[in-house]
This record gives structure tokens, sequence and C-alpha cells, in this order.
């Protein structure tokens, strides 16, 4: 991050150099005592105000991320992916950028360079890449889910805030003015008290399960040129390559990915979560369909529902919350008019008064239901906003470490959002058993066997 001349000066009167100017950021130092002008609700940023960011995972989703961060005008300095070739063309949008493969050679060599990184790297690695990177005083942009188990979710959670670092889960519909307006119609009572949302994701089947492709897993492959195969694993443990998930397919695999609702409960259930302050859920039971644990067990059901329950929290009484995919898709309402469509990704919350329907990425296209009701809570009759508004979801990230605050899906959000989903994929392990669930403690309280899930041991050589 470039710093102007007056800058300097007043961050010398201050006692901060340049690195201490950088992570007081995250420290909650009022930044706009020292830049001139508030930065908040500026178009662009200018030079005096850029931020020095690496790209760790830039094949897929994280090369959309670096391309948004760069879009805002900060300067990256430094990509890294373990498969030169997929990574290629994100490589060549940035030729002045050093290139590695290895994250924590990168940090090594550029710590002193490096303001911030976005991690898109599998799930199953956000965990050690995010950690590295907090403890060296980066500020972190990771990809949803924010981690492959509850206890790298919650170690993640208390590290940000152990060294002050600003913090972004990439749910990016957290950050639109549709996720707010379904708060602000539920805060404001436009559709009553709500104690049940079904939400889910009948998306990418053959993506998520896997169970066709299992006897090819009897196949040798040679890993490609150009792919780091050992470091793609990271702290899972070893298996030989297989292109049935590298570098495509492998949110469809335990040891990698989370399947549908590890992808989508990030983006589906964030507005219901957020507007219902739903926090931890007191138990989670799952069914699947045409699936045995004991036999298919390295992918996903073709079909799950998993029901959370939630407790009374304030001034709202208890929520259930269930969750569909795949083959088990949403129940279509019997209040639904003839043309009103059960949104295939989305979810549809459920008041006294009436309910509220939305797709995915916060909400969107969201709507109350009856019609009447609608006509009664929106245009001149919208509740009052709440939330302030903001313009992207890295826009979020990278204001908020300008400005000392945090981001609006910080990994205390975040974190517990994923957490609701991790949840369930170790209730699918145990079909049709009710898990009790203290997240007081982070543990089951009834089933001994699910424990051993919260927490999976690394490889040799890999830890937090």
């Amino acid at each position: 991050m470039s710093i102007s001349k007056s800058a300097r000066t007043g961050a010398r009167a201050t006692g901060l150099n340049r690195r201490q100017f950088i992570q007081g950021a995250g420290a909650g130092i009022a930044l706009f005592n020292i830049l001139p002008g508030r930065l908040l609700g500026a178009d662009a940023v200018t030079p005096n105000q850029k931020l020095n960011v690496a790209g760790i995972g830039i094949g897929s989703q994280g090369g959309r991320d670096v391309d948004e961060v760069a879009g805002l005008g900060h300067n990256m300095v430094a990509l890294c992916d373990v498969d030169e070739n997929y990574a290629a063309k994100e490589f060549a949008k940035y030729p002045t950028a050093k290139r590695f493969t290895d994250f924590r050679v990168m940090l090594d060599k550029m710590g002193k360079e490096i303001d911030a990184v976005v991690i898109g790297t599998p799930d199953h690695t956000h965990a050690v890449i995010a950690m590295e990177a907090m403890r060296r005083g980066k500020h972190v942009y990771c990809e949803k889910p924010l981690a492959h188990t509850i206890h790298e979710v919650r170690t993640l959670m208390a590290a940000a805030n152990q060294y002050k670092v600003v913090t972004q889960l990439g749910n990016q519909g957290h950050s639109s003015d549709t996720i707010r307006r379904v708060c602000e119609w539920i805060w404001s009572g436009a559709i009553g008290d709500v104690a049940t949302v079904h939400a889910g994701c009948g998306a990418f089947q053959d993506v998520y399960c896997q169970i066709p492709k299992l006897d090819k897993l009897k196949e040798t492959h040679e890993v490609p040129k150009g792919l780091d195969y050992d470091l793609w694993l990271g702290p899972a443990a070893f298996r030989a390559y297989s292109p049935l998930w590298v570098p495509w397919n492998w949110r469809g695999w335990l040891n990698f990915g989370g399947g549908a609702i590890g992808d989508w409960i990030c983006h589906v259930v964030d507005p219901a979560y957020w507007a219902l302050d739903l926090g931890a859920p007191t138990s989670v039971v799952a069914e699947v369909t045409d699936y045995n644990p004991a036999i298919h067990g390295m992918t996903y059901p073709p079909g799950t529902k998993i029901t959370f329950s939630f407790p009374a929290k304030g001034a709202r009484g208890p929520v259930q919350l269930v969750w569909h995919d795949g083959k088990t898709t949403i129940p279509r309402p019997q209040e639904f008019t003839t043309d009103e469509k059960v949104p295939g990704i989305g979810a549809i919350l459920f008041g006294t008064k009436g309910m509220i329907v939305h797709g995915s990425h916060g909400g969107g296209g969201c709507h109350i239901l009856p019609d009447a009701l609608m006509d009664q809570h929106s245009g001149k009759n919208a509740p009052a906003e709440k939330i302030t508004r903001v313009k992207g979801h890295a826009w979020d990230w990278a204001d908020a470490i300008l400005n000392g605050r945090k981001a609006g899906s910080n990994f205390d959000y975040g974190g517990a959002l994923t957490q609701v989903g991790l949840l369930g994929l170790i209730a699918l392990r145990f079909p049709g058993q009710t898990l009790k669930w203290d997240g007081a403690a982070g543990r089951f309280t009834n089933h001994d066997v699910a424990n051993t899930l919260v927490q999976i041991p690394f490889r040799a050589g890999w830890k937090l």
C-alpha cells in the first residue's frame, strides 16, 4: 500500500512504521486521522490508498476474486498456484506479479511487501493458508466455506481476533442490497414471527455426488506436468492422484470438499442466518437418499435433507432450518400461486403473516408472499434502511482494511455460518440419528463417534 508524504509524516508522528501502519487497520486504529479524508464512500482508491495483495489459488473462483480486488485499483504483487496450467490464464493477466507454487515460500520471500491475501484454493487447504497469513499479520479474504472442519473454523475465528487482521469470507451476496432488504423486512415484522426456514440447492448434482465414479478410483494416473500434487493435497491424507478431483470435482469428495451444503449454505442461508441471528444449532439430523455411508463414504449422497434446530434467542422463538440438496428439493408450499416457482437454489422463510422467497447470493430476487403483503412493505412503504449499503464484497473488505473496521462477513460471522454447514456434513455420516450439539464446548453431547469428525488429523508435516 503506497502512503503519501503527509501520511508518512503522520505515521512517524504517532510512532508507526509502515508495517505497523497497515497492521493498525486491523487493530482498529482510526486511519482517517492519518490519511487525508475519510475513505468510506470513495468511488476509487487513489495511489496513496492502494493495498499490495497476493492471490493464492487462482485457477477458478480464486481468480475471479483476484480480478475483483485488482479492479478496485489495488496492486496484485504476487500470485501463487500449485497448478501452473490451470492458473495460466490468470497468471497472464498480471505479468508484473511475482509467481509462486508454495504459499509458504511466497510469504517468506515477500512478507514485507504483502498487505493482504485472497485465498481461492480447495476447501481442505483454506485453514492452513489462512492461518499462516494471519500469523504473519496479513489481512485475509477466503473463499467459502471458511474451512473443512469445525476445529479449523473455530481456530481461524480465534486467530483473526488474536492477530487483529481484517477478514472476509467469500460469500459475496452478504454485501448485496437484497440481503439487507430481507433483514429489514424481518426486523420490521413484515412477515411476522419466523419459526421455519427451508433452504437448498439442486444444482450440479453430478459434481457433489460422485457415486457413479467410485469404481474409477481403481484406475492409476500419472500426475500431470505442471501440477505439484503433494502441495495440492496439503494437510489431507495422501491418496494417489486422480483426475476425478484435480483440478475439478473435488467438492464431491469428502476429503477435499463439502458437497452441495458446503458449497452453497454460506450463500443460501446467509439472509436467514443474519436476519434471525441464528447462532449455533442445538441439534441436527440428516436424511439421505440412495446412500450408504459404509459403501459410498468417500463422496456425498444424491439427495440430502438436513434439519437444524436453533433455540429461542432474544425476542424470537425457536427456529427450524431445513436444508435440501440434490434429488431432495424444497417442498412446494400450499400457499404458492400457480405461477410461483420453488427456488432451485434459494430459500423460503415462513412467518406468521406471510413468507419471504429468495434465490442465492444474498437473497437475490427476494419478495414477500402474498403479493398484497409485498405491496405493504415495498416502495414508499419499505422499512427504514438500518444496515449500511456497501459497494461490493471485495470493496467492503479492502475499505475495512483502510478504515480500521470489520468487514461484513468477517470470520466471526462467516465462521459461525460455515460451522452450521459442517455440522450438517457430520450428520449425514449418521443418517437418521439426532446429534445434539453444544456450541460453547464445540462438541456433540450424545455421540462420541461424531465427535471424532470435529477435528480430522492432518497429514505429517502440516499443522495449524
